[in-house]
């Protein structure tokens, strides 16, 4: 009986450090993975701030740039889109006060001659434009 117990005591010895020495070389395996990704996160955050650095360097330059020639040329863009838009204003009373002839002449025709003809310099703006009496919505696209 001593010797199976000795046995036993033996074997679960063995057995403790089998499981140990399994123990240690996961844990070195783990430490050596986690070393892996320590470096690797390193060299990642090396590369991002050098890619920060460029950035703000970038931004430094724009910043100059913009400091040595400030907003003329936008302005100048600005002007000529400001002048277009109005061309297109121009354009739209033209549009308007022809459209407001055509149909004062169509009621003229179609009833006759309801009211005399009053000169365009006396009227208020809003009094130049009259709409007609049937409106339809614009179509949707």
């Amino acid at each position: 009986m001593v010797k199976k117990r000795e046995e036993s005591v033996v074997s679960k010895e063995e057995h403790k450090s089998s499981h140990k020495s399994e123990i240690e070389k996961k844990l070195l395996e783990n430490l050596i993975e986690l070393q892996k990704v320590h470096t690797d996160l390193a060299e990642k955050f090396d590369k991002l701030s050098e890619q920060i650095a460029s950035l703000l360097s970038l931004f430094e330059m724009a910043a100059r740039s913009f400091s040595e020639h400030p907003a003329n040329q936008v302005a100048e863009k600005d002007k000529e889109f400001l002048e277009k838009v109005d061309k297109l204003l121009e354009q739209n009373k033209v549009i308007a006060k022809g459209l407001t002839i055509v149909e004062e002449r169509i009621r003229e025709r179609m009833y006759g001659s309801s009211r005399p003809p009053q000169p365009e310099e006396d009227k208020k703006p809003e009094e130049i434009y009259t709409p007609s009496t049937n409106i339809k919505p614009l179509p949707r696209f």
